[in-house]
């Protein structure tokens, strides 16, 4: 059922859409008003399939996830009980250091960045390589990745610039961030030789940003 602006809230037109995934402000404006006038029946009703319904109105958007003392549920349900690849949480990671960047820099709150500048952001992190199309490919696979989690948005009508979606603060957290430094640092070692400084360098740079961030209390 779709939502119409001059119908009365629809609890299922509201439900059904999150039990898929997140709903954005900007891109759900239809639904978005009824979430909020519906807010209290939509926690009451997922309640009962052992969900929570977070809703952020300050950055615009709602997720369902496992209630807090369900162990095995530890971000928005768009991404639970998926095991995340190295690569695809350093991407993570390293999009959540932009965005936390982005924020104490500017008061717009989409960030877009260009295809060429992520590619580069990652290439720092991985071992230097003569077959250049193969790292270039493999980096674009992580992308791929990160958009079908729903952390990144292709912008429409370009194939090279990627909106940050803010949801991306409530998974990347000061918690996850420090058990990804733990997996980080062992990657390092596991690199580690002629040219590691560099890589060395850039794992130190992340680390203190993410420190930065844990004390930020969000």
């Amino acid at each position: 059922m779709s939502a119409d602006a001059s119908s009365p809230p629809d609890l299922g037109a509201v439900v059904v859409p999150l039990l898929k995934g997140p709903l954005y402000r900007d891109t759900h404006e239809l639904l978005w008003p009824q979430l909020l006038a519906l807010r209290a029946q939509v926690s009451d009703y997922v309640a009962v399939l052992g969900l929570t319904c977070q809703v952020d109105e300050a950055e615009g958007y709602a997720y369902l996830r496992g209630r807090e003392d369900d162990a095995d549920e530890t971000g928005p349900r768009l991404v639970a009980r998926r095991s995340l690849s190295f690569h695809v949480s350093l991407l993570l990671a390293l999009l959540r250091k932009k965005l936390a960047e982005f924020d104490a820099a500017n008061a717009d709150t989409r960030l877009v960045l260009e295809r060429d500048y992520i590619v580069e952001m990652v290439r720092l992190f991985l071992p230097a390589t003569s077959n250049e199309a193969r790292l270039v490919t493999n980096i674009d696979s992580y992308l791929t990745k990160v958009v079908e989690l729903g952390f990144l948005r292709r912008l429409r009508g370009s194939a090279t610039q990627f909106e940050v979606r803010r949801i991306l603060k409530a998974y990347v957290d000061a918690q996850w961030l420090a058990d990804f430094d733990a997996r980080l640092a062992a990657y390092t070692d596991e690199l580690a030789g002629p040219d590691s400084t560099d890589l060395s360098a850039s794992v130190a740079a992340l680390a203190t940003t993410d420190a930065d961030k844990s004390g930020e209390g969000e």
